[in-house]
């Protein structure tokens, strides 16, 4: 019914080049040119594109897609990709947003979007917002810690964003533990406040709560996820769709 949304992004290059075995070059560059690659096969089923990054001869689908056009919102993090947005994108997907991101960043999309003849307002604010729904607040906490910690100490940027919220010496503390292989000394430094201020955790009632806030603090679209691994995640994951789910 017309409600899918593609997302694109650059990813990493921590795992671009070791787990697909392609260099990391150009990052703007091969989005944007992926974003025209798909608009032209999802409007032709077909495409011949010489761009900078990307160069493609004769593809086609050998199939007409069941819709010419759809929503294409574009992952990002920092001002260079949040303006290309502004110019191509229908939205942009940030992740692990404060209460104060979407404020901060919509004159970075005013930007892109004046550049390329845009309205700006037509353009969505979207947050991946990690969560976690326990009895207690502190349980919830405790079940989110080790995927802040995964991604503040794998992910080089990742950590920049982190610490650009204010939390700069614990950014650095968790990415040396995690560079030392120590999993579990990287959980322990997440501080509450790290947790609280990048996710929705708690019980139903916080998280309810804490998604408003975020509806308020100017983001369209808070997109709900759940954080659960190993024995029980199917319960964890069930238990945040049921807590977030309309009354």
């Amino acid at each position: 019914d017309g409600r899918f949304i593609l997302g694109l992004g650059s990813s990493h290059k921590v795992q671009v080049e070791p787990e697909h075995g392609v260099p990391y070059t150009k990052p703007l560059t091969r989005v944007r040119d992926t974003v025209a690659i798909v608009r032209a096969l999802l409007r032709d089923g077909e495409v011949d594109y010489d761009g900078e990054a990307i160069r493609i001869e004769n593809f086609d689908l050998w199939f007409r897609p069941h819709r010419g056009d759809m929503p294409i919102y574009i992952s990002a993090l920092f001002p260079k990709m949040i303006r290309l947005c502004g110019e191509v994108s229908d939205g942009v997907i940030l992740t692990r947003s404060t209460l104060d991101t979407a404020a901060s960043i919509r004159p970075l999309i005013a930007e892109g979007a004046s550049q390329a003849g845009r309205d700006p307002a037509k353009i969505d604010v979207t947050s991946l917002l990690p969560m976690a729904v326990a009895d207690t607040l502190d349980a919830a906490r405790g079940i989110m810690r080790p995927g802040v910690a995964f991604y503040a100490g794998f992910f080089p940027r990742y950590n920049r964003l982190i610490a650009e919220y204010g939390f700069p010496g614990e950014a650095a503390a968790i990415a040396k533990a995690w560079a030392d292989g120590d999993r579990t000394g990287a959980a322990r430094l997440v501080s509450d406040a790290l947790v609280d201020a990048t996710g929705i955790v708690g019980t139903p009632d916080d998280c309810r709560a804490r998604i408003a806030e975020y509806r308020e603090s100017g983001l369209d679209l808070p997109i709900i996820s759940p954080f659960a691994r190993g024995p029980g995640a199917k319960e964890l994951f069930e238990a945040a769709i049921r807590a977030c789910a309309p009354d």
